[in-house]
């Protein structure tokens, strides 16, 4: 649905060259334009003017100097930096753009009458005077030459299958003479060869007249000069020949009886297609076809047959486009009858698939470059009708998207003009942006509103009739545009084209950019105040070309290569790409960088703004205050889709509006998450309840949102704003999303009409995070005692059938077995699939118990032991064994003992079992405690002591009292325990207090090492002689120990350090290898660093090469076994270095300022001073190797995050994350 639309036009004329231009060709290396004429050779700029070169070929005797010589054809050759020209008489002549030398390279006796080059400029064909084609190389060498007009069909000629001849078959009407009828070639026909050839290069066709039957035929010959196939005999077919570079349909023209058209034939010689030109059958002749470089248009160039009104004919020159397989006419060029301004040379730029070049007789060059626009209207309202005009000669196809969506060539309805359209545009007045006004190519606009009218009224709705197939569809349309006015554009100059862009402001207000003689011009057009208003419109300059440029030059920049289609709606920006997206963006927070971050990232799974379209889809219109997005295939066919973005956009503005119905509706329709309508604003949705369940009234649409709401926030997951803080998006009231809104529409719709939102309470209850099933059964079973009266109620059947389907029937037969009332469930039971067999006889039990005990019963059986428990613990004494069994089976021992009576004999056997059940769970000391509060002191006193404590224990003991023996041997048990325990201070003070053997608690405090209490002792109880033969040797014991362990550290210190050392080297050593491997550009060079785990082991010489790339992360037991090499210190392993880390922290000095203190006080001053040397050397090796270990690399950062589950994102982000001060030294070695 795309139009021409004349982005620019450049003009060159009064160029004064020799003789009349015959044919011409585009340098696309310069941009220059080569004409020959019947006298010389010109290059020239068609911008500047400016003359290049010009060669004479008069002087060498190539042509007569009077001028009677004809050029046949001109050819840039680019590698060759040559023009190559084909003379009437038989020269081929090489003009050197280089030298400026002219040579002629062959020559034909009997003249030559066309020449082509290939498109790869390896072959060139030459039609001769005897009616042959010679094919010659690039150099110039001959390869064949052959007879244009053969008898034999080709090499791919048809093979009859017995079917009869085509002269025996069904000729229609006009009966089997029509087929043996040959029509000669037209009078006009100047009968001379066409050679076009496909766009690969390995076919040309020819249509040359029959010498036979006096009609043309075109056949095609491949790349060696054979023939392949000759057309079939088509009556009136003209000369004009061009091969569509794409390579499906060669173009030519055929006038029949009634019409004239271009028709298209296959490589095989049949006819495939054809449109009709708009013209009477004996009103023009067509001069040439013309593809474009990329076959999306096609140029007919046209001359009336009879003349005009200063004897000489009209000329034409279209542009046709297709789609959908239909033919348009988006722009007709018209020259008038003056012959210096009628065309003497067209053709296509080959670079430029838009450009087309035009020379006329008068030595006026034209240079337009046309663009694909959508012509559709600008409005942003609820009013605007989202229409889009296609141009189809003389007709404007409209198509109203908002009312419907049909696929062209079909429309909404047809604009009819008088003549062919050029250009369209739409009304940027608001509430008025649906009238439209068409420019003709005789400068008239006609201008399309939705005013009164002779036969329809202002707001008349129309109904139209399409009929596809033999279906009949009735479109109903708001309303068709009629014709209000016409202007006729008065200019300085007769030429065409002369507006190039259009833009209707109000009534009777035009803007347009005119191309003067010289300047390029801003016009205002208004209507004429001396003539009438249907006449003309009167022409003001408002700014010139120069200024424009001036102003307007600093503000182009190429933002984005890849785009196909765009469109500016409200606030967003929409592009479909070639990479087949299609994305929104919004322009109040879009920079450039951001659009080109965006164009060149790849989408997240919720992101909003771009989405997947169909391979060459491009955008036609938005329809305004809607989420409709319409594309168009390649194809031609339409598609509508709801760009997330857009639908997004839209739903935020409407719920912002309180719009809830427009908005639900919507995303019902659209499959968006309803969560959306709370989750955008809670604290609105909060206040206004009413006013939504109001709009929605309807009682399905309620419980559909209550069935779909779920605790996620979808505008921080599913549908992220960009726009939207976060704290935006919290939540008005504290609590579960669900449950608040369940209970806030509960709460309304109670207030509101409870009989007619029933259904929609029970769902409240129901989708809470805890369903409240009890209660909606108890709804249920009110509705049922209480039946309402209102017409539009609900009875309890209903409301229990659609309960039933929200609850699965099991799940609902037993809460409703929980709520204790048989008639209800005896109500869910008839409705469930349950056998009477199966729940009848438990219930009729159930009714025989006492209603304590059957409520114990009914809740055991929901496996509820809790409520169980309590109401067994009612039902008297007689259930206590019963009670006590269902404690212990359920554990609910705490439950147990607050139901019953401190001072209780049940309290103390509920205490006893739940302390046994303690002590199966290893739990001594608290089942002590709880033995020991109801008076159980023996078995207390027997828990404290498996679990050592002590202190229990002994105050048991004491409270009983035990006999002093006892203590005695109590004491020394739970010493020996403590001192296995290595608690010899606490054996000490049990041995000293309550056995009363002092020499025995010494010596567990010497054999602790507790020197300062050990002494206290000593001297408390006057045993001296324990110094001598005890302390004193246990001081020279703990010294030796202490020496050799600080050795032993110093000397594992001393070799990890140096293996670090190593480790490293070799480490540095692999990452230079690897450099002058890859080079210094490798892009993984920076990710090795000194703790880094990249480098494997082949880079080490280690036969552990690549040992953690199969480490998978599926299981726990593999991640633990890959962590445990991390910390291997076998040598060779690609973690050592990390290892080696690991295990320097991990050196451990032990306090020994206790030790010295003894050593020194009994005057062992050697030992101690040795023992306070060793012990500062190694403080002062680790701290002195500090740097040496802990290198600037690691202080600034931590090993990167490698491993099987890490990326190359981030390894480096790890590097570039700034990692707290390094520790003390202390807190390594302590």
């Amino acid at each position: 649905m795309r139009n021409l639309s004349l982005l620019q036009r450049f003009k060159c004329v009064d160029l004064s060259f020799p003789g009349s231009p015959q044919c011409f060709t585009i340098r696309s290396e310069t941009g220059t334009v080569l004409v020959a004429s019947e006298l010389a050779i010109t290059e020239f700029d068609p911008r500047t003017k400016e003359v290049h070169k010009e060669v004479s070929l008069t002087a060498e005797d190539y042509l007569p100097e009077d001028g009677s010589g004809v050029v046949v054809a001109i050819q840039d050759l680019p590698d060759q930096e040559s023009v190559c020209v084909a003379t009437g008489s038989g020269d081929v002549i090489l003009y050197n753009l280089s030298t400026s030398q002219l040579e002629c390279v062959g020559s034909v006796e009997s003249g030559l009458t066309g020449m082509t080059w290939s498109p790869d400029q390896e072959l060139v064909t030459l039609t001769t005077g005897q009616e042959t084609i010679i094919m010659m190389t690039k150099d110039f060498e001959p390869i064949t030459e052959v007879a244009i007009n053969q008898d034999d069909f080709g090499e791919d000629k048809f093979i009859t299958v017995g079917w009869g001849k085509k002269e025996t078959q069904f000729h229609g009407s006009e009966g089997k003479q029509a087929a043996q009828r040959k029509a000669p070639a037209l009078p006009w026909d100047d009968r001379k060869p066409r050679i076009t050839w496909r766009g690969d290069g390995q076919f040309f066709a020819v249509s040359a007249v029959c010498p036979q039957t006096g009609a043309r035929k075109v056949r095609i010959w491949n790349r060696e000069c054979v023939l392949q196939a000759t057309s079939e005999v088509v009556n009136g077919l003209e000369q004009p020949l061009c091969w569509k570079p794409s390579g499906s349909l060669i173009a030519s023209t055929q006038r029949h009886p009634n019409k004239h058209s271009v028709v298209f034939m296959e490589k095989n010689g049949l006819l495939h297609g054809d449109f009709t030109l708009p013209f009477g059958k004996e009103q023009v002749k067509v001069k040439e076809l013309l593809w474009n470089s990329d076959s999306t248009v096609l140029a007919v160039w046209m001359e009336d047959l009879k003349p005009g009104e200063n004897d000489h004919p009209n000329t034409y020159i279209q542009l046709w486009t297709v789609g959908n397989y239909h033919w348009y006419l988006k722009q007709s060029v018209h020259f008038g009858s003056e012959p210096l301004r009628a065309p003497a040379c067209v053709c296509w730029d080959p670079e430029k698939p838009l450009r087309l070049h035009l020379l006329t007789r008068g030595w006026a060059s034209y240079t337009y470059n046309w663009g694909w626009s959508t012509e559709r209207s600008h409005g942003t309202d609820c009013h605007d009708n989202a229409n889009v005009a296609v141009i189809d000669g003389d007709k404007i196809l409209v198509t109203t998207f908002r009312q419907c969506v049909i696929p062209p060539p079909m429309c909404a309805f047809e604009l009819q003009l008088p003549v062919p359209v050029n250009l369209v545009t739409f009304r940027s007045q608001a509430q008025r942006t649906n009238e439209l006004a068409a420019l003709t190519a005789d400068g008239h606009i006609y201008v399309y509103g939705q005013g009164e009218s002779r036969n329809l009224k202002r707001d008349s709705n129309i109904i139209i009739s399409i009929q596809i197939g033999t279906t009949v569809y009735l479109l109903h349309v708001a309303y068709i545009l009629m014709q209000m006015f016409s202007h006729r554009v008065t200019m300085d100059q007769e030429e065409p084209l002369t507006l190039r862009l259009l833009l209707w402001l109000n009534d009777n207000l035009f803007l347009a950019v005119a191309h003067g003689r010289y300047l390029t011009r801003l016009l205002k057009l208004t209507p004429s105040d001396s003539q009438d208003l249907k006449d003309t419109l009167e022409i003001s300059v408002l700014v010139t070309k120069s200024w424009l440029v001036c102003s307007l030059e600093c503000l182009f920049s190429q933002v984005a290569s890849n785009i196909s289609s765009f469109v500016v709606y409200d606030d967003f920006l929409l592009l479909t790409t070639h990479s087949h997206m299609c994305h929104c963006l919004n322009l109040s927070t879009l920079s450039i960088k951001g659009l080109q971050s965006a164009l060149s990232s790849d989408a997240n799974q919720n992101d909003e703004t771009v989405r997947k379209v169909e391979r060459g889809s491009r955008i036609v219109s938005v329809v305004p205050q809607d989420t409709r997005l319409i594309l168009q295939m390649p194809r031609g066919n339409l598609e509508t889709i709801h760009h997330q973005a857009l639908v997004l956009a839209q739903l935020r503005k409407w719920l912002d509006s309180l719009r809830f119905k427009d908005a639900f509706e919507c995303m019902r329709k659209l499959r968006i998450n309803l969560n959306l309508v709370y989750d955008h604003n809670p604290t609105v949705f909060l206040a206004n309840i009413e006013m939504f369940l109001k709009q929605i009234d309807s009682i399905n649409y309620i419980n559909l949102f209550l069935t779909e709401l779920k605790e996620e926030d979808t505008t921080t997951t599913m549908y992220p704003c960009p726009s939207r803080s976060a704290s935006s998006s919290a939540s008005g009231k504290g609590g579960k999303k669900v449950d608040i809104i369940c209970d806030a529409l509960r709460s309304t719709m109670e207030t509101l009409d409870p009989q007619k939102y029933c259904l929609c309470i029970l769902t409240s209850h129901v989708r809470k995070t805890t369903p409240e099933l009890e209660i909606a059964l108890q709804k249920v079973h009110e509705l049922r005692v209480n039946p309402p009266s209102g017409s539009s109620s609900v009875s309890a059947e209903e409301a229990l059938k659609y309960l039933l389907f929200l609850v699965n029937v099991n799940e609902l037969y037993e809460h409703s077995l929980g709520t204790y009332d048989f008639d209800l469930v005896l109500m869910v039971a008839e409705k469930s699939q349950k056998d009477p067999k199966e729940y009848l006889p438990f219930l009729n039990m159930l009714k025989t118990l006492e209603p304590s005990y059957q409520r114990y019963t009914i809740d055991k059986h929901l496996k509820r032991y809790r409520k169980a428990l309590h109401h067994l613990s009612k039902c008297g004494e007689e259930h206590f064994t019963e009670l006590l069994n269902l404690v212990k089976d359920q554990r609910l021992y705490s439950d147990a003992l607050e139901l019953c009576s401190s001072n209780s004999e049940q309290y103390k056997t509920l205490s006893v079992a739940y302390a046994e059940h303690l002590v199966e769970q290893q739990q001594a000391e608290q089942a002590g405690l709880l033995l020991w509060r109801c008076g159980e002191n023996a078995r207390a006193l027997q828990a404290f002591v498996s679990c050592t404590s002590w202190r229990n224990a002994l105050a048991v003991a004491t409270h009983i009292p035990l006999p002093p023996e006892q203590l005695t041997l109590l004491a020394r048990d739970l010493a020996e325990k403590l001192l296995e325990a290595r608690r010899h201070t606490q054996a000490a003070l049990c041995l000293e207090q309550y056995a009363k053997d002092c020499e025995e608690a010494i010596s567990a405090l010497i054999q602790g090492a507790a020197w300062e209490e050990a002494l206290r002792l000593i001297y408390l109880y006057n045993r001296q002689d324990i110094i001598e033969t005890d302390l004193k040797s246990a001081l020279l014991d703990a010294h030796s120990n202490q020496a050799s362990f600080l050795e032993s550290q110093k000397a594992l210190f001393i070799r990890h350090k140096n293996r670090l050392t190593v480790v490293r080297e070799l480490k540095a050593k692999a990452r230079l290898e690897l450099f002058d491997e890859d080079g210094p550009d490798c892009a993984d060079a920076e990710l090795y660093s000194e703790a880094s785990s990249v480098m494997t082991g082949s880079h080490l010489g280690s036969k552990y090469s690549r040992s953690n790339s199969g480490v998978s992360s599926r299981s726990s037991k593999n991640r633990r076994k890959a962590e445990g090499k991390k910390h291997s210190l076998k040598e060779g392993s690609p973690f050592e270095d990390i290892a080696l880390l690991n295990a320097l922290t991990q050196i451990i000095i032990i306090e020994v300022h206790s030790l010295l203190k003894a050593l020194v006080l009994f005057q062992f001053d050697g030992a101690a001073s040795s023992l306070q040397r060793d012990y500062g050397e190694l403080l002062q090796l680790m701290e002195t190797a500090l740097p040496e270990i802990w290198t600037d690399n690691l202080q600034q950062g931590q090993t990167p995050l490698t491993g099987p589950n890490s990326t190359s994102n981030s390894i480096m982000a790890s590097f570039q994350q700034q990692r707290p001060a390094v520790p003390q030294h202390g807190e390594y070695f302590q």
